[in-house]
Formats: structure tokens, C-alpha cells, sequence
């Protein structure tokens, strides 16, 4: 593998609206993020994403943009970007920004002017059918629910919208559309941009010419995977979009990919690939249903280790892929793979290890570093993200309970991610000094950053130091580019793997509460992270706490 200026980096994803808020009106922004650089600094990050901060009507929380050349006023102005950009500079970071072009915001002046003249060009850069009475051009479901078309505002044509109806989808099979979205890329990374993270991405190409699918739902309609799963040749766009943007700047470039074939990992993330990287999403869509999230299965300890090592199989050392625990559209990391009531310092400190320690580009999410964990909701009320929404009356019309929607609610909600940002115990958890826009979670007062700075044997420190011994240049060519071989992996609830380079490390993690024996086959050299203060050993057995996690040099 080519070795690129990235491959070593440590990545911090930041959503704006939740992070820090400067100026009082409850909603984090440019400003507050760079007010906590040195913090980020401090940690040992080198990549900061941010979702989309771009003007938007929020229906889908900013990744419904009305103009890709500006900033929302609610989270500042582009001079406040180009200072973010000089400051992070000053400190060896790169600044990301999310690349939402599957789709637009219906203010966006594109779609304005194909609904003045859908015949004319801008027609063109939307998918429009002509509207038949009580038929549907096809029969798919948008990912928020309902059918992926919507009327044409003071026409009679339908537009295609696979995610919310005020997101209209980008028609790639037009190069005018193409060429749009490359200049729009290129203008940012001449601004000093690092590079972009690509939102939903697979979503560009769909299988030509439109048709129904079985539907797969009460409602008629089937899952717009089923025409995903038909849809060829992605790649010519995504190999262009390469070449005319990202490669000429050596830009980073990370992509959210679901459902790639095998065969194509190599075309997305290889020495030539579309993308630098590309998420793993294993752990994440694990246990999903077609019928909804109250159908979901709870993913354990045993079902984690299987996710995670079939990944790194899949993608060897073909190319690197960017490991999460979670991020702005999924619950806390804790709080799902940690079996229920067990979340603790030390189970937080094991998950941490086990996934940092992955061959590929770690990403933390905000607060994530905290430990921070998923939100209380007492009821549909308190909640804003529209798919937990949708959700909602999907579990109600299966048959749940108010109560048992709510519960199954608080599990999986996008709102868990997106409380803010827990800084310190004073009020509001130091985020903003007026209303926040969603509220805290009130275990702020015990888990904020402020309690765990200078705290040697808080969460945030143990992330420290994983971050350290990955930048450490004894250790550094191991941990980044060695080869990932598991081992014990029959053990019920143990989790362990080598990294062997021009070392061996072994990973260990006892993923339960219960203490349990491994006997190494042979003595270690070195204890290079514990979570705990002490080995119980007898000989090469190890007796592990209850989640408890150690990294070994052999």
C-alpha cells in the first residue's frame, strides 16, 4: 500500500449545532469550535469533521442545503470558516466538511428554477416523472418513510426524493449536475479545505429505467434498497469525481458506504480508489430489520468481536478503513454495545481499546471521549430527530405500546448523539449560557470534560493515551499499518487480537462483567495500556477483571 500523510492521523467528528455555543442563542457554532481547539489538541486529534454547516432549512438538520458556497448564519459567517481553517492550521489540523450531493435542500436555487420550468435545464438536474392520478411513478419507500415521490410544486410532475420530501435528489446521469458539484468540491479545497466526509453516497446511481419492486410493508411499498441493490456503474461517477477533485489536491476523502460488494472494496479504498477510506458500518447495521427499529436484534458482546473481525478480514491490507463507535446518526456507543447496566468507567475504557486498536483511521465522535451515554425520553414529545419520529409510529402500528415505542425509541434515536456537548456540571453543561436547542442530558453533572481533564483514570485520559501509544514512533508502523490477526475468538465474551508489524501487540477485552482466565503463549515484554491497575497473573494466565482491557507488547 502507498503510505499517505493520513494514514497515521486521528480523527474527531463535531457537530456544530451541539459542540459550543459562543454567542448565547442555544446553538453551538464556528465560533465555540474554535474556542476548543487546544482541547481537541490536547487530546491528539489531527482531523476534524464537521457536519454540514452550510445554509440549510434544517427538515433533516443541515444536511438539506440550500447554497454549498456559504455558512448558516446560525452558526456563523465564512470569515469565522477562514479563521477555523488558519487556526487549525497553526496547529497541524485539517478541517473536513460533509459532502451532501445526493441530494439537495428544496431551497436550493436549483430546484426553485425547475419548478418555474420543469422543461428547462434546471428540470434536468432533478429526477421528474409526469404526475398520474392515484399512481405512483414507482412504489419505493424513502429512508424517513412514505413514498419516495413528492408533487412538483404548481406543476403537474412528481420529483424523486429518497430521504425527506424537502430533500429532492441530485440527477448524476446529468453532467451538468457533475460538473457543478466537482466545481463546488474544488472551490473548498482551494480555500485550504483537508477534505470531505461523503454523505450517503451510494444513493447517486440508481437502477435505470425506474420500476416497482415487491413491496415488503402494509403500505405497498418496498425498501429503496431493493432498487439500490439493481443499480450499475456507480464508479464512473465516482472515479471522476476523484480525478477532477480530490487527487489533484491530495485531499482526504472518507466515505459512507453501505452495501458495497466485496469485489469493489478494492475500487473504493485501494491505492486508486474513489475514497481515502470509507467507514465501517458492520457493528452499526447490525441486527437491523426491514420492518423497523422496534424489530431490532440487540447486538452482543459475541456479535461485536464477529462485526468488527469480519470487516478487517474483508478489507485486509487492500486499504484503510475508518473505524467508529458511533456518530451523528447513531445512539451513544456505550450505551449499545455495552450489555444493558453495565456502562462503567472501565467497560467504557475496554470498548475504547478494542475499537482504537483496529487497523484503519480511528474517528471519535464528540463526546465520545467522555463516555458520554444515550438520553433519557419519557415521551415522543422531547424528541427532534424525524426518523426516530417516523420510527415511532412504525412501532405504534406494529402493535407496541405508547410505552414500548418509547422505549424502543430512546435505544436507537439519532437525538442521542446530537444532545449537547457535556463540557462541564455547571448549567447546561457549559454549552450554551442561554436555552439549548435539544436538551442536556442530565448526567451531565458526573460526566463532563472538565471532571476528566486532569482526571489520570477518567475515559478521556485513557483515549489520551490510546492516541499517544498510536502516535508513539516505537510503536507507530504497528499500530497503523500491521497486519490484524484475531485469536481466542471461540472464547464466549472475550475479544482479542495481534497487530503484528515490527512488533506484536496483543489486544485483549474482557467483554463482561465477570472475571475470566487467557494463558498467552508466552510472557509479555511489556504492559503498554491497562484499564486497570493491576494484572492478576499466575504464570502466562492472566486473570481479567470484569471488562477489563490490555494492550501488550509480546
Amino acid at each position: 500500500m502507498t503510505k499517505k500523510w493520513w494514514h497515521d492521523k486521528v480523527a474527531y467528528q463535531i457537530y456544530p449545532k451541539s459542540f459550543c455555543d459562543s454567542n448565547g442563542d442555544g446553538i453551538g457554532d464556528l465560533p465555540g469550535i474554535i474556542g476548543k481547539l487546544d482541547y481537541l489538541q490536547d487530546l491528539g486529534v489531527d482531523i476534524i469533521w464537521l457536519s454540514p454547516c452550510y445554509p440549510s432549512p434544517l427538515a433533516d438538520e443541515g444536511y438539506d442545503i440550500s447554497d454549498y458556497y456559504d455558512i448558516d448564519p446560525r452558526f456563523g459567517t465564512m470569515e469565522d470558516m477562514d479563521r477555523l481553517l488558519a487556526e487549525a492550521k497553526k496547529r497541524n489540523m485539517y478541517i473536513l466538511m460533509d459532502l451532501v450531493v445526493n441530494h439537495c435542500s428544496d431551497e436550493h436555487e436549483w430546484f426553485k428554477k425547475a419548478c418555474q420550468d420543469p422543461e428547462g435545464k434546471y428540470g434536468n438536474f432533478f429526477y421528474l416523472r409526469d404526475k398520474k392520478e392515484g399512481e405512483l411513478p414507482t412504489n419505493w419507500r424513502s429512508y424517513f418513510g412514505g413514498p419516495v415521490w413528492e408533487d412538483l410544486p404548481g406543476t403537474n410532475k412528481q420529483y424523486l426524493h429518497v430521504f425527506h420530501k424537502k430533500q429532492p435528489d441530485l440527477n448524476w446521469e446529468n453532467p451538468e449536475v457533475r460538473e457543478e458539484v466537482y466545481k463546488n468540491i474544488n472551490w473548498w479545497l482551494d480555500k485550504g479545505l483537508g477534505g470531505f466526509r461523503i454523505d450517503a453516497i451510494i444513493n447517486i446511481k440508481k437502477a435505470l429505467p425506474f420500476r416497482n419492486y415487491e413491496p415488503d410493508r402494509e403500505d405497498g411499498l418496498c425498501t429503496i434498497k431493493a432498487m439500490l441493490s439493481e443499480a450499475k456503474g456507480i464508479g464512473e461517477f465516482l472515479g471522476e469525481m476523484r480525478d477532477r477533485t480530490f487527487k489533484k489536491y491530495d485531499a482526504f476523502s472518507v466515505g459512507e458506504v453501505f452495501d458495497e460488494k466485496p469485489e469493489e472494496i478494492p475500487d473504493f479504498i485501494g491505492d486508486n480508489g474513489y475514497f481515502s477510506s470509507m467507514f465501517d458500518f458492520n457493528e452499526t447495521i447490525f441486527g437491523e430489520s426491514d420492518k423497523g427499529w422496534y424489530d431490532m436484534r440487540q447486538i452482543t458482546p459475541d456479535d461485536y468481536k464477529k462485526c468488527c473481525f469480519e470487516a478487517q478480514a474483508k478489507v485486509g491490507d487492500m486499504g484503510f478503513l475508518s473505524n467508529i463507535i458511533e456518530n451523528h446518526d447513531e445512539p451513544r456507543g456505550v450505551s449499545r454495545y455495552i450489555p444493558e447496566g453495565d456502562c462503567c468507567t472501565e467497560s467504557k475504557k475496554m470498548l475504547a481499546a478494542l475499537n482504537f486498536m483496529l487497523r484503519g483511521l480511528p474517528f471519535i465522535y464528540q463526546g465520545q471521549e467522555l463516555g458520554m451515554e444515550n438520553v433519557p425520553i419519557s415521551s415522543i414529545e422531547e424528541v427532534d430527530d424525524i426518523s426516530a419520529i417516523n420510527e415511532y409510529q412504525v412501532a405504534l402500528d406494529a402493535g407496541l405500546s405508547v410505552e414500548e415505542a418509547v422505549k424502543v425509541i430512546s435505544k436507537y434515536s439519532r437525538d442521542n448523539a446530537r444532545t449537547p456537548m457535556q463540557w462541564t456540571d455547571g448549567a447546561n453543561a457549559g454549552f450554551t449560557t442561554g436555552k439549548p436547542w435539544l436538551k442536556v442530558n442530565p448526567n451531565y453533572t458526573d460526566i463532563n470534560a472538565a471532571a476528566q481533564q486532569d482526571d489520570p483514570d477518567s475515559v478521556r485520559s485513557f483515549y489520551k493515551q490510546l492516541i499517544a501509544l498510536r502516535k508513539n514512533p516505537e510503536y507507530k508502523e504497528t499500530v497503523v499499518y500491521g497486519a490484524l490477526e484475531p485469536v481466542w475468538e471461540e472464547q464466549h465474551n472475550l475479544m482479542a487480537y495481534y497487530r503484528k508489524g515490527d512488533k506484536t501487540l496483543l489486544v485483549i477485552g474482557n467483554y463482561q462483567k465477570e472475571e475470566q482466565a487467557v494463558t498467552l503463549p508466552s510472557a509479555y515484554k511489556k504492559v503498554l495500556l491497562n484499564n486497570y491497575s493491576d494484572i492478576a497473573q499466575t504464570d502466562n494466565t492472566i486473570q481479567l477483571h470484569g471488562y477489563q482491557a490490555v494492550i501488550l507488547e509480546m
